[in-house]
């Protein structure tokens, strides 16, 4: 008991249940604009990569045209002139081919990186912090 008759606590001075309350909302508003801001993070990082992806896709797109113009040219040489013509444009023809479909290979590797288009270590974060703010109220 202390001097004026109130019983004594335990553990010293015990905070108001209203400004508990208050420090919980304040500490989930930070929460959760911590977890947006991570979320924001992750979908640049993501979209930088299907933006590389893209790129490399239509370079590759353009090549393969340009490989497509070479076939063609080859066609017409082979055609119309000597076998040294056609020979030189078969040649051209197969470097081109072979761009592009290194081209295509980076390009679908940058777009598996990217994959899902979804912020996946965000969630996994907020599902963890749902989990220990369920595990603390049943304390």
């Amino acid at each position: 008991m202390t001097a004026d008759g109130s019983p004594r606590t335990g553990g010293g001075a015990q905070e108001p249940v209203g400004e508990l309350v208050q420090q919980a909302s304040q500490q989930l508003s930070q929460l959760v604009r911590d977890e947006m801001r991570l979320a924001q993070a992750e979908m640049t990082e993501k979209g930088k990569r299907f933006g590389k992806g893209g790129g490399l896709f239509g370079g590759a797109g353009l090549v393969g045209v340009l490989t497509l113009q070479a076939l063609v040219a080859t066609v017409i040489a082979a055609l119309s002139l000597a076998m040294d013509v056609w020979v030189a444009a078969l040649i051209v023809t197969g470097v081109l081919a072979a761009v592009t479909a290194l081209m295509a290979a980076l390009g679908k590797q940058q777009f598996s990186k990217g994959s899902p288009p979804t912020p996946e270590r965000t969630v996994d974060s907020v599902k963890a912090d749902a989990a220990e703010i369920k595990e603390r109220a049943q304390r």
